[in-house]
């Protein structure tokens, strides 16, 4: 599927009541019901307003180059994608009062804290997401 040179690749639109799947290269999971944040509304709240991110959930920002962790309550990893889903760069944890980018990152994906460690996630790595993932 063909994307523009600012955009990551097309997947399940943004919604409360679905999520994604994000997994490695290998079909390994990296995030079991991953949000898209897709629409300004959804990149604008984030993660705002919750008191914890668990295991297995997360949040893809797309599109997005940088993020800031401004009134979080809790630290998250950061794993920062260029237009194909490649691992750029990875930032294990992101305390609150923070802001992290990489150059060329188009897509965010938000994890909880210590998931990009344990799932190994690192830069070169690429990442898969999964349409239709109903929770």
């Amino acid at each position: 599927m063909a994307t523009r040179a600012h955009e990551c690749p097309d997947a399940a639109p943004a919604s409360p009541a679905g999520a994604a799947r994000v997994t490695d290269a290998a079909g390994a999971p990296v995030c079991e019901r991953c949000v898209l944040a897709d629409t300004y509304l959804w990149r604008l709240r984030g993660l705002l307003g919750r008191r914890e991110l668990p295991a297995g959930e997360g949040l893809l920002l797309r599109p997005c180059g940088s993020v800031h962790s401004w009134f979080l309550r809790f630290p998250i990893d950061v794993v920062l994608l260029d237009g194909d889903m490649n691992v750029l760069k990875v930032i294990a944890p992101l305390r609150p009062w923070r802001m992290a980018g990489a150059r060329g990152a188009r897509c965010v994906l938000e994890l909880a804290a210590g998931q990009a460690r344990a799932r190994g996630i690192g830069p070169g790595d690429r990442l898969v997401v999964e349409n239709g993932v109903r929770g």
